[in-house]
């Protein structure tokens, strides 16, 4: 056995004792698995260029192989335009966090107590004192 692997084996034991465990990824794609890559144009604009031929064919098979080459589980497609007589969403995060012109929704602001007038307030105190200073005579 190289040391190398006693180690990895010392350390995978220590963190089994912690509750931990440790797993092993690979880093990288292989050269294989990409459809394709970046490329420039004779303008110097960023175009994708295909890796297979089968790609690149116009036909309706060439089309199903780019979609499912370029497949990725973590990512859907979104409806852009909401219908027409589609109320207007309301956004409750957009006041906290900020505003996004393409998903700002109805900003609603929580509503303010109404401030209460102290000079009032302190008027009606005293009338109130007044008034229980007259029950105890």
């Amino acid at each position: 056995m190289p040391p190398e692997s006693r180690d990895g084996a010392a350390l995978n034991e220590e963190l089994k004792k912690l509750g931990l465990r440790l797993r092993h990824r690979s880093v990288g794609t292989p050269a294989g698995e990409k459809p394709g890559k970046v490329a420039f144009d004779e303008r110097g604009n960023a175009i994708y260029q295909w890796g297979d031929d089968r790609l690149t064919s116009d036909s309706d098979t060439g089309q199903r192989l780019r979609d499912k080459a370029l497949d990725h589980a973590g990512l859907a497609i979104a409806d852009d335009d909401a219908p027409a007589n589609a109320p207007i969403r309301a956004n409750p995060k957009g006041v906290r966090i900020g505003y996004n012109p393409y998903e700002s929704g109805l900003l609603t602001r929580k509503e303010t107590k109404r401030k209460r007038d102290l000079h009032e307030l302190s008027k009606w105190i005293d009338a109130k004192r007044k008034l229980n200073e007259s029950k105890e005579e």
